[in-house]
């Protein structure tokens, strides 16, 4: 069974943060304390060193045990719906009814990609 970090997602998931800020990746270096090139190689594919991880994570405020991929069965907890529900619902910036809307979008996108995998 394979253990892995998901890189890109958390790179991705780094990407949003820096975009809802209004930053280019160069302030992301200077205020995370890594260096611009190592978000370049990231930005590549490439894994960032654990120093690195922890002071981007800590700038962030990102939860990388979230991008940690395991095919060990999980024990049973929230699905991503609704912990994406409530992040979507704690965001001062999202209006109820813009919660709601984007709620219902997601929702319906991942029971359309759960019966696509059924159906492989």
């Amino acid at each position: 069974m394979s253990n892995f970090f998901d890189s890109e997602g958390f790179y991705a998931a780094l990407d949003a943060h820096r975009k809802s800020k209004d930053i280019t990746w160069k302030k992301v270096a200077e205020q995370a304390a890594v260096s611009a090139s190592t978000l370049t190689r990231m930005g590549q594919g490439k894994r960032p060193d654990v120093d690195s991880l922890a002071a981007l994570a800590s700038w962030s405020g990102i939860d990388v045990s979230n991008f940690y991929r395991s095919e060990l069965p999980r024990s049973s907890g929230p699905g991503t719906v609704s912990e994406i529900t409530a992040l979507l619902r704690a965001d001062r910036n999202i209006r109820g009814e813009d919660a709601s809307m984007m709620e219902k979008m997601i929702t319906s996108l991942y029971e359309d990609m759960r019966k696509r995998r059924e159906e492989e």
